[in-house]
């Protein structure tokens, strides 16, 4: 790899690693576009960096959450269940397969996942005083904001549905290496009752472990380039640590307007590759 290329693509993975971290997705949904459009890399090969990618992410942003308190680090160890076994059926599942219907569909449900956080406010289950916490687990959760400077309590509602779509988040992040908080960010706030930021560092928490557990498949079947997937580390981990310590001078909403408007723009990627002009490797 020359002094150019090398430099391009830590560039872009900067860039992923800032965005990713912010709202909870891995980077991938910046570096597959990067690696299979502007420097022409096999999906395949492209997925498997971007799995090292959203290690990378988790790494460098997961820790500075957790001491913020904004990772809910139980619901995250439920959940984290569900989606690796999700990924490890997408991983295996993506080397034999052609991704363009699967992209399309995906497509769909980003823009309503998209529409949806755009036309409802966002929700806040907070438990009431005195209310006796019902089912096998203690999620509920509180953190100070330190935009706002005030502390918020709320509670984990609809654990079930949560599990679900944390097996199809995983299956999505091992099939297509996007990262799994395209899907759980959204399912957390608006299903399950859990703060945006809350969400987000809780998304970051869980998806180093979902990767890593995909990451494996791809090794096995040679869809790994160490030099490639170095840099996309190295540049992915620098703007995650980045993206975590200036997650605290933005809103609940705008984080939520920004990752509407990240979705929809995602969508149309997948569509154009869906229907075969952008290029699937």
């Amino acid at each position: 790899m020359d002094l150019t290329l090398a430099l391009g693509v830590i560039i872009f993975a900067i860039i992923a690693g800032l965005l990713g971290s912010l709202l909870g997705l891995g980077g991938g949904i910046i570096i597959i576009p990067a690696l299979t459009l502007v420097f022409s890399y096999p999906i395949q090969v492209a997925i498997g960096a971007s799995l090292i990618g959203v290690i990378a992410t988790s790494t460098g942003a997961a820790s500075h959450y957790v001491q913020e308190g904004l990772t809910n680090i139980r619901l995250g160890m439920v959940l984290e269940v569900a989606t690796t076994v999700g990924s490890i059926i997408g991983a295996l599942v993506a080397v034999y397969t052609n991704q363009q219907i699967l992209a399309v569909a995906f497509g769909i449900f980003l823009l309503y996942g998209a529409y949806y956080m755009i036309r409802r406010p966002e929700r806040l289950a907070t438990p009431l005083p005195g209310e006796k916490k019902r089912g096998l687990f203690d999620l509920k959760g509180s953190f100070v904001d330190r935009k706002t400077e005030k502390e918020v309590t709320y509670e984990v509602e609809k654990l079930d549905r949560g599990m679900a779509a944390s097996a199809g988040a995983g299956v999505m992040s091992g099939l297509l290496g996007v990262g799994g908080g395209l899907v759980k960010v959204p399912v957390m706030n608006m299903w399950m009752g859990v703060p945006m930021k809350a969400a987000a560092a809780t998304s970051n928490f869980m998806m180093g472990v979902t990767a890593l557990a995909g990451a494996v498949i791809y090794y096995g079947y040679g869809f790994m380039s160490p030099v490639l997937t170095a840099i996309v580390a190295v540049g992915v981990f620098s703007g995650a640590a980045i993206g975590s310590r200036t997650a605290h001078l933005a809103t609940g909403t705008g984080l939520r307007k920004f990752f509407a408007v990240v979705m929809i723009a995602i969508a149309l990627l997948m569509f154009l590759r869906g229907i075969g002009i952008l290029p699937t490797g």
